[in-house]
């Protein structure tokens, strides 16, 4: 009869055949004078621990100085793995230099100062994003996000799930926040909030905008005097960017967000909420990086939810996924924390 039996049981299993009268014992390190066969010693010394397990943690973490511009946390009105102090804690335990919070319905400026309090080690950043929450497209909740204690409030993302192309693309709702009018005109408080933008140095994030809008939002950036402008999660189906749109906002002096959480959604995704998004491989993220160059994109994790890989591990991940796509470590660090660091710190 067969049985199945765990690794740990297969090692015990041999142990006892080999006891048997007439085994042949095979070399046993442990003996004094015993010699390992040459490959058992080439195998050992390429694959060092338990074979089948993961190695032990590197001495130097592999996202040690990168930054995550993109996670979530509790409290939240969706479910988080993990709260603000255990983000934080997370990411100063990987050695990261910053992490950024963000919250589709509440500003994250406040929170950020309090993770920075207890969390020494690693910056915190928040800002705010224009859902229905914080009235649409208001300026005055901008003004207000910038000027909170600390001055950790540094990003303003554009309306995200109640944009109207993420409730138009979803079927979610007839209609949304808007950011263009009929022409494709970027709105008058729009433009508002990008004087604000503007005149604080803050980063500006278009949101679920459609690649379209975001280039709109992109070049009124520009008008107005915005030189951080990032385009959210930007191979995100609902924001559709192809090569040719990410080369245009380049030209334009814009970045765009690259989400670890896109390799991860599909129809194959273990969680339901993350079915109905097309993934995006590695392979295909790695090949815009080298058609638009690695200094016009940023790392972000887009991580945090119940149920998905934590924002630290998320990255470490993202960056060993890309790094086996070819994706060079100078690269990783142009990405994840030079221009990052530049847009936030700058």
């Amino acid at each position: 009869m067969t049985s199945l039996v765990c690794g740990c049981c297969h090692a015990g299993l041999a142990r006892v055949r080999l006891s048997r009268p007439g085994a042949r014992r095979a070399p046993d390190a442990r003996r004094p004078g015993a010699q390992a066969a040459p490959g058992q010693r080439r195998e050992a010394a390429a694959a060092p621990g338990v074979r089948g397990y993961s190695p032990p943690p590197p001495s130097v973490s592999p996202i040690r100085g990168l930054i995550d511009f993109h996670t979530h946390a509790a409290p939240d009105v969706f479910g988080r793995a993990v709260d603000d102090h255990e983000l934080a804690a997370m990411a100063a335990a990987r050695q990261m230099e910053a992490v950024v919070f963000k919250n589709h319905v509440a500003l994250t400026a406040d929170r950020a100062w309090l993770a920075r309090k207890q969390v020494p080690g690693v910056k915190i950043f928040g800002g705010i994003t224009l859902n229905r929450a914080v009235g649409g497209i208001n300026p005055d909740a901008v003004e207000w996000m910038w000027r909170m204690q600390g001055g950790h409030g540094r990003v303003v993302w554009f309306p995200t799930f109640d944009a109207d192309n993420h409730v138009k693309r979803t079927g979610i709702a007839p209609s949304g926040i808007g950011v263009v009018d009929a022409r494709g005109q970027v709105l008058p408080a729009v433009r508002e909030v990008l004087r604000v933008c503007a005149a604080q140095r803050l980063v500006v994030h278009t949101g679920h905008a459609s690649a379209e809008e975001a280039l709109a939002i992109v070049a009124a950036a520009r008008e107005e005097g915005c030189d951080r402008v990032v385009v959210t999660h930007a191979q995100l189906d609902v924001v559709g960017m192809t090569e040719d749109h990410m080369k245009r906002a380049a030209s334009m002096g814009a970045k765009m967000e690259l989400a670890a959480l896109l390799m991860l959604v599909g129809p194959e995704a273990p969680l339901e909420w993350m079915r109905h998004s097309r993934r995006v491989s590695p392979a295909d993220t790695a090949a815009r990086i080298r058609a638009v160059g690695a200094g016009h994109f940023v790392l972000g994790t887009d991580l945090g939810q119940t149920g998905n890989p934590t924002p630290a591990d998320g990255l470490q991940m993202f960056v060993a996924a890309l790094q086996a796509e070819g994706v060079s470590r100078a690269e990783i660090e142009t990405m994840g924390r030079e221009v990052p660091g530049a847009l936030l710190m700058g």
